[in-house]
Parts: structure tokens; C-alpha cells; sequence
């Protein structure tokens, strides 16, 4: 494998619940830090959704591992956000043998 190159800042950002006062809850995102990222897009897609249409890119984002369990390690139903961009991980997999580096599979949705 060669080595990535980690060359865009992307904040790592996790899913918290939040009561909303009347029983129920919000979702809103806690920030979890900042990971170098290799990002590579892949084959995308355009789609409709309610009447709208939506691309749907699917990427490879490459970023150095961290040990499991420690909140720098990013895991699936987390998010990447790049300024107003953001990519949903829906897997993650070690990218090499010695467990240096995580891909991470996510996916980013746009209105168009």
C-alpha cells in the first residue's frame, strides 16, 4: 500500500440526543475533533427524493488510525465535515496490514 495523502483537515463529529422539553429529543452533533484526511470520490449517483433531485457521491476518506474505542477513531453513523460540506460513514476498515491507516466508507448528499 502506498501511503495516503493526508492533505484536508475534516472535523470528526458524533450524534447526541438532546431533549427537546416536551418528551422528545433533537438530534445535533458534537464536534470531535479535527482528523487529516486522503479524500477520494468514487462512481456517484443522481437521484429524486420528494420531488428533488439529490447526487449522491460516494468517497473513500483515508485517515490515520487510532486505537479502538478512543473517540479519535471514527466509526460507522458518524460524520466528516468539511466547512458546509458533510460525509456520512457508513463503514470503516483498516486500510493496511500493520493497522496504520482507516478507510472510511461515507457519502455525500447535495440538492441540486
Amino acid at each position: 500500500m502506498k501511503r495516503p495523502h493526508l492533505n484536508r483537515a475534516l472535523t470528526l463529529e458524533a450524534p447526541q440526543r438532546v431533549s427537546d422539553g416536551a418528551g422528545g429529543f433533537v438530534e445535533s452533533w458534537t464536534p470531535l475533533g479535527t482528523l487529516w484526511a486522503e479524500v477520494t470520490a468514487r462512481t456517484g449517483r443522481e437521484t429524486a427524493r420528494s420531488g428533488v433531485a439529490v447526487s449522491r457521491t460516494p468517497l473513500k476518506i483515508t485517515v490515520r488510525a487510532a486505537p479502538p474505542g478512543t473517540p479519535e477513531r471514527p466509526t460507522a453513523h458518524q460524520r466528516f465535515r468539511e466547512g458546509a460540506r458533510i460525509f456520512t460513514i457508513q463503514a470503516v476498515a483498516e486500510a493496511d496490514g500493520a493497522g496504520r491507516y482507516l478507510t472510511c466508507f461515507a457519502e455525500e448528499e447535495i440538492a441540486v
